[in-house]
């Protein structure tokens, strides 16, 4: 059977994620677990985020941390929303933190605009920049849902982008890494569609 690891450190909407997750599985085990050795069995790896990154960050226990650097660069593995933030290489949130350094790329605050509101809250359509399986059997131009204040403007890494104001990257790839800044937990029947694309990928 195969075992995707939701990796609680004690950040994150783990309960929507894994609730989502298990709708559409069929055969696999979701565990929400912040234990490594449990982690190291898994087959897939999932990194869920909200709230400010330095406090996701600080709550990344060292143990923790290391065996997830070590597992990513590996195993299947789904990042969402600060979870994607902190792959990356660094934000400016909360007077500026060093991130994970896994994907090109670093976090700021989302330029300001009269026509638009900061946080970047609701649906918003996200446009393919590069094929990729996660998004098999969704449409480009679909809509998913955002929270959030800071963004990633340019990576080389970037799949998709998204228009709030600015062109902002909306999901990252990168060998067995996919990373997306919106939540498909709440984003209905797209968003279980691509938690199901996940669950059938082979990297």
């Amino acid at each position: 059977m195969t075992k995707i690891a939701v990796i609680d450190y004690g950040m994150g909407n783990l309960h929507s994620v894994s609730k989502a997750l298990e709708e559409v599985a069929t055969t696999e085990e979701i565990i929400v677990t912040s234990d490594p050795e449990t982690i190291k069995r898994a087959d897939k790896i999932v990194l869920p985020g909200v709230g400010a990154i330095k406090d996701c960050l600080e709550a990344f226990s060292d143990d923790l941390r290391s065996v997830t650097l070590e597992l990513i660069r590996d195993k299947p593995t789904l990042a969402i929303c600060v979870g994607m933030q902190m792959l990356l290489e660094s934000s400016e949130e909360n007077g500026g933190v060093k991130c994970l350094n896994v994907l090109d790329g670093r976090i700021v605050k989302i330029p300001a605009s009269k026509d638009i509101k900061i946080p970047h809250m609701g649906w918003n359509k996200i446009n393919f920049l590069s094929d990729h399986f996660l998004w098999s059997n969704i449409p480009n131009n679909s809509f998913f849902y955002f929270v959030h204040s800071y963004c990633c403007l340019s990576s080389c890494d970037a799949i998709s982008e998204t228009t709030h104001g600015a062109n902002l990257i909306s999901a990252l790839g990168k060998d067995n890494i996919f990373a997306v800044q919106f939540h498909p937990e709440k984003s209905q029947n797209l968003g279980l569609q691509l938690y199901k694309n996940f669950l059938d990928w082979s990297v």
